[in-house]
């Protein structure tokens, strides 16, 4: 008798889609998240946001193309993102647990440069 892992992607903005829609897994295994957009290319971010039961979203990891991912729980193990063109990403979940389970977003923005201006 193995106890299941839930974990549903669902989309967050038009242009922005995510699959598998739910995803149930063995505890101690893991599990991917794949996320995808149509909208230019000037949209190379890409934030994963978690959802538990009766709890508010919160922010796991920030990536960029070509970029380093940004986790908000540094040296941690639990999460692997990847990106590897301006249009995919991909969460993956591991060493699952009961409390991994919940709803899992994906968004995406334009990049922005941060430009002092100097008169």
């Amino acid at each position: 008798h193995h106890i299941s892992y839930i974990c549903c992607c669902c989309i967050l903005l038009f242009d922005v889609t995510q699959h598998p829609a739910v995803s149930w897994n063995y505890l101690s295994k893991s599990a991917e998240m794949n996320c995808s957009h149509n909208k230019d290319i000037t949209y190379t971010q890409m934030y994963w946001y978690r959802q538990r039961p009766g709890e508010t979203m919160t922010l796991i990891v920030y990536t960029v193309y070509e970029g380093a991912p940004d986790y908000v729980q540094k040296n941690q193990t639990k999460y692997l993102a990847t990106k590897e063109n301006i249009e995919n990403g991909a969460l993956t979940v591991r060493n699952l647990q009961l409390e991994d389970s919940g709803v899992y977003f994906c968004a995406v923005s334009k990049h922005s440069d941060v430009r002092s201006i100097s008169s």
